[in-house]
């Protein structure tokens, strides 16, 4: 007999929703069942914990294992059916949006996951800023719901303070763009919701980063970036946990994954355009001047990154990366 499960985000199998019972009656063949499960989750049973296969859901041990009283028991490896792109993200989305909202940015990849869920979406960024206009228009264009955080440089400067010390990796980069997912969870948490639909992800496999127009080995910077969505991660859900909130990523489910992987990198960035084969997915999903919007990175797009830039003259210093660090 399983004692108690303890389960932190959410299971499924082969694209069926799991609870906690459902979990506890798998495990008792052993931890091997742990194996066959998708989803986000840190589980424990028994002397047992594993995380999910990228390990969205931190925890005591590495991503996609099982330990059993110290030791390695086993890998999480869910093997669902291949899908084509569009299909696997409509599935993936369509597993995380029971419950939660989604964090609009108005570009293409947080469009996508918005449309798809049809859960309420949060925006923030400064008055005015292009965040906050381009969120509006999507939302009214998509038919979504939009609630809007107005930022002041006072909210800014607090959410700095309050991240630099969990983030793991304390440069300005990171710190700008935890700050926006700071103002994000808050806003969660403060309307009830721990679940925050993201897109993290897919710059990473669809090539979505302005350098991939001039990489001589798209491939090879594509797998470079892949391999460190793992610290992003780390940092974004440090940011979340600050308020009892973590950050789904449907583009990280093990078959958008796979499909992306499975596509020509050179298809992916070609005639000045990143996201191709991303914004082809979008196109049957919305309409095609939202699918091939280009928007800034959510620093910049929000406005945080000037009041952080701003903050750090105000207070003597030269550069941001020393103000960052003078905050530790």
């Amino acid at each position: 007999m399983v004692d108690t499960v303890m389960l932190q985000g959410w299971i499924e199998e082969d694209g069926q929703r799991l609870s906690a019972d459902d979990v506890g009656a798998l495990l008792e063949a052993g931890p091997s069942a742990v194996g066959r499960f998708g989803g986000e989750f840190l589980l424990s049973w028994d002397g047992c914990v594993a995380r999910d296969h990228f390990g969205i859901i931190p925890g005591p041990c590495p991503a996609g294992t099982v330990f059993c009283n110290g030791r390695e028991a086993g890998t999480v490896s869910p093997d669902p059916p291949d899908l084509d792109l569009h299909d696997a993200i409509v599935e993936a989305v369509r597993l995380r949006s029971d419950a939660g909202i989604t964090a609009l940015s108005g570009g293409v990849d947080s469009s996508l996951i918005a449309v798809l869920a049809g859960l309420p979406c949060v925006a923030v960024g400064l008055p005015g800023s292009h965040d906050l206009e381009r969120a509006a228009y999507v939302a009214e264009k998509l038919g979504l719901s939009l609630h809007t955080v107005e930022l002041t440089p006072a909210m800014i400067s607090a959410a700095l303070h309050a991240v630099v010390p969990v983030i793991p990796d304390k440069n300005p980069v990171d710190a700008s763009i935890a700050t926006t997912l700071y103002c994000v969870a808050a806003w969660a948490a403060e309307h009830g919701y721990t679940r925050i639909l993201a897109g993290q992800g897919a710059d990473e496999l669809f090539g979505g980063y302005a350098r991939y127009l001039v990489s001589t080995d798209l491939a090879g910077d594509l797998e470079k970036d892949f391999r460190g969505l793992a610290a992003q991660s780390a940092r974004d859900q440090a940011v979340g946990g600050l308020h009892g909130t973590s950050f789904s990523l449907p583009y990280l489910d093990i078959r958008v994954v796979r499909a992306a992987q499975a596509l020509p990198p050179a298809g992916m960035v070609a005639g000045g355009v990143r996201k191709r084969d991303l914004r082809r997915v979008a196109e049957r999903e919305m309409p095609p001047d939202i699918a091939r919007y280009e928007k800034k990175a959510m620093q910049y797009g929000s406005g945080v990154w000037k009041v952080i830039r701003n903050l750090a003259r105000e207070n003597g210093y030269c550069c941001v990366a020393d103000y960052v660090k003078s905050l530790l």
